[in-house]
């Protein structure tokens, strides 16, 4: 049974105006299956959404102990009842029938069952060779944006002090690496500033390469109710594509591929130009100012109308609005994130703000948004590669309280070299340097730029791959060791959203057959491995989820992201809780740097920054050169030409990006009926100027190809930014996931057989956006229409 209308055809619901400075009104959206009812349900157990970084709370329904559905939770401040079509319909995956059930070891070159002794004791076996052999750097951690806060400190305790290894990374660094590098560049440490609360009180919003709608549907209601309320807020759009959001913009800007940071520098030389800029704010609360200035004089909107190709009266436009404004909210995602300069244009969103003052008060705020459930999670606990609680690895400080708090010494934790990122990682397993490589929680296999490589470089026999996961991926189809994890709603853990906000997610029911958590199978990993501590008493003390939440408590302790006033009983029942959460904020904390920039102190700062162009690490001298002591810090870069830029061969330029009814890999979302119908297949949208000219038709088969690979999709005419291709990047080689094998000798699906092993030199996040293609015609259109995508 569902209530209310169809979230497929109507992805958002029913409006509920609401005008500027006032509540947001609630409304509860539920899904159950059919013959549930409300009152029928046995039990309701509390969670929030797993698919993507809104932190949707939500109550999960039990019938005969078997998950029946979902309710959004009213009480929550964070959606206020409202779940989108990836909450309301993606628990069914929980139930499909291609579970892993038991562990799988590969003999003979095939996966066959085994036994959990078997399979750990196959993986401790290896882990002591390799360090016996080859040493710690032998091993590499790559993990989640999926899993909880408590899986991810344990598997950072295991990887830092535990193996030694410095190879340890989330596939958060193909999705919000910029977010955290921009944030620790202008305020010396990660943590958003802003909170959605914003969106209630902004009178601009700003979404720079933010398809809002599709990837935080929430939150984009509540901007919907407040465009139908009093008062209504403009928007700016920076975005090649007609989004939902572009077509309620008042400004959409639609620039050529990977010329975000001209376009930035052009908006901020005429807020410079025009004196609409908070001088006390600059004078008192940053450092930097006088670069800035310097570096765009010469960057007008008629230079950078040249080179994004968007008319200088609509940069002029977008500039009076930011401009003018008292209260501007921005958002910053993989527009920018996984484009030309990521890391450079998203610090520009935060010079913004900070030569505006819009920092630190209601309605005035920015989000370098995440697109992962527990993406910020992965950064807090270091299972992103930095240290655990926004530590400083080049600070021999920090590296010392750290070492305090598991009872090390500070030589037991690598520090002496930047931790290693996901692509250096690989870089690594392909050279033969990296020997093991434990992936959990993600698929690689599809998500990773330049497939052909990953795929090769995966299948070597000197590398051991681990997979740790619910279904046999594509990844795990080529593991030699695969372990059956429990997922959202048969485990209980915390989870962080984008805005701060913690939520706890309660087991609701039993995992299938002898599937573990990932903090079980964690724990007993180090456990076998017998880690120990300096006083050679184990290594890792805490057996469960509420203990490790404890332990973890006592590592943020004093850092930015403090939980220490948090507890498991203080998140049941009510609303999630931003941090930090201490003793002088008990209740969380709404908006950070109201007053000033605490972090940003030399002693405090998580990070002494980067060169934006080069990505070399500052030193600690040059980072107190600036005298940041509670300022934020102004950082400008230039304009550079994109590596690859459009070729009579390859005429295209081509980008990928997400729809509303898939998350990542469709490692969920294509088990659950409702979102995989509505969208089975691949496409690739075309300008329908461009469709003109090569006499190409809607639904029509095409062949995308790059100097990498290529891909077959049907083709979908739109407003689209001429010369630009767009192709989802959610599917894979299969062609339905856990009922067919690979397209052996067919071409494949997936956007990143094309792109490039490239990265952004500050934050290393890939560069997804920005490859040069080439399109021709496959076959004729059939009579149905290829894939369905949001209104």
């Amino acid at each position: 049974m569902s209530t209310g209308v169809d979230r497929i055809d109507d992805p958002w619901g029913d409006r509920t105006p609401y005008g500027r400075d006032s509540e947001w009104p609630v409304r509860i959206d539920t899904f159950l299956r059919d013959g549930v009812r409300p009152e029928t349900v046995d039990t309701w157990s509390q969670a929030a959404s797993i698919l993507h970084s809104d932190g949707d709370a939500m109550d999960i329904a039990v019938v005969d102990g078997q998950i029946a559905g979902v309710r959004g939770r009213a009480v929550d401040r964070v959606n206020r009842g409202r779940l989108g079509p990836k909450d309301l319909y993606g628990w069914q995956a929980n139930a499909s029938p291609d579970r892993l059930t038991s562990p799988l070891v590969r003999r003979d070159g095939h996966l066959v069952p085994c036994d959990w002794d078997t399979a750990m004791d196959t993986l401790v076996s290896r882990s002591r060779d390799l360090l016996k052999t080859r040493g710690p750097d032998a091993i590499g951690l790559y993990t989640s944006g999926q899993l909880f806060l408590e899986e991810y400190y344990t598997l950072a305790v295991i990887g830092r002090a535990g193996l030694g290894t410095n190879h340890l990374d989330g596939n958060t660094r193909l999705c919000t690496a910029t977010a955290a590098e921009a944030l620790k560049e202008s305020f010396g440490c990660d943590g958003q500033p802003g909170t959605y609360a914003d969106f209630d009180h902004a009178d601009v919003i700003a979404l720079f390469g933010h398809n809002l709608a599709e990837t935080q549907p929430v939150q984009w209601m509540r901007i919907l109710d407040r465009l139908d309320g009093a008062q209504p807020p403009s928007l700016i759009c920076v975005d090649p594509r007609p989004t939902p959001v572009a077509r309620r913009a008042r400004v959409h800007l639609a620039p050529r591929l990977g010329t975000n940071m001209a376009l930035l520098n052009a908006l901020l030389h005429e807020i410079i130009r025009t004196d609409r800029v908070d001088h006390p704010f600059i004078d008192t609360r940053t450092v930097g100012f006088e670069n800035l200035v310097a570096q765009v004089r010469s960057c007008t909107p008629r230079w950078a109308a040249g080179i994004c190709d968007v008319p200088a009266a609509r940069i002029e436009e977008a500039a009076e609005l930011i401009g003018t404004t008292d209260r501007l909210m921005s958002t910053v995602l993989q527009g920018v994130y996984q484009s030309h300069q990521a890391t450079a244009a998203a610090v520009q969103v935060n010079n913004l703000h900070l030569i505006r003052g819009m920092i630190g008060r209601p309605g005035a705020g920015v989000l370098q948004m995440n697109g992962q459930p527990t993406a910020q999670n992965t950064r807090e606990c270091g299972a992103n590669g930095d240290l655990p609680g926004f530590r400083n690895w080049q600070n021999p400080a920090h590296v010392a309280d750290l070492a305090s708090v598991w009872n090390v010494t500070p030589s037991a934790i690598p520090h002496d070299a930047p931790p290693t990122h996901a692509m250096k990682m690989f870089r690594l397993a392909e050279e033969g340097t990296i020997r093991m490589l434990w992936i959990s929680g993600t698929n690689p296999a599809v998500s990773l730029p330049d497939l052909s490589r990953i795929r090769s470089l995966l299948t070597q026999e000197r590398l051991f791959v681990v997979v740790q996961d619910l279904y046999l991926t594509e990844t795990a189809h080529l593991a030699d060791l695969v372990l059956p994890a429990a997922t959202w709603g048969e485990k209980t853990g915390t989870f962080t959203n984008a805005d701060r906000t913690v939520h706890l997610s309660d087991k609701a029911v039993e995992p299938p057959g002898q599937a573990r958590a990932d903090l079980d199978i964690f724990l007993d990993y180090a456990a076998r491995m017998n880690f120990r501590d300096k006083d050679d008493e184990p290594l890792i003390t805490w057996r469960d989820p509420e203990s490790a939440f404890e332990a973890w408590k006592k590592c943020s302790k004093g850092r930015p992201c403090d939980y220490t006033g948090l507890t498991y009983t203080a998140l049941r029942g009510g609303s999630g809780l931003q941090w930090p959460v201490d003793e002088q904020s008990p209740q969380g904390t709404e908006r950070l740097y109201g007053d000033r920039f605490s972090w940003s102190a030399p002693g405090q700062c998580e990070s002494y920054g980067k060169d934006l162009t080069t990505g070399e690490p500052y030193d600690e001298a040059a980072y107190r050169a600036l005298a940041t002591d509670g300022r934020a810090i102004i950082r400008p870069a230039p304009y550079l030409p994109p590596d690859e830029t459009p070729t009579a061969a390859y005429p295209f330029q081509l980008t990928s990006g997400r729809t509303i009814y898939h998350f990542h890999t469709r490692t969920k979302t294509g088990r659950a009926p409702q979102l995989n119908s509505a969208a089975p297949d691949v496409w690739v949208e075309m300008a329908d100027t461009d469709a003109t000219r090569l006499e190409l038709g809607e639904g029509d088969l095409v062949e995308v190809r790059t100097p990498r690979g290529a891909l077959h999709g049907r083709l979908r005419i739109t407003a689209l930014r001429p010369g630009v291709l767009f192709v989802p990047f959610h599917y894979g080689y299969w062609d339905t996931p856990g009922l067919s094998g690979p397209r052996a000798g067919r071409p494949g699906r997936a956007a990143n057989e094309t792109t490039p092993t490239r990265w952004d030199p500050a934050s290393k996040q890939p560069l997804f956006k920005t490859t040069v293609a080439t399109v021709s015609l496959v076959e004729r259109s059939p009579s149905s229409p290829p894939a369905q995508g949001a209104p």
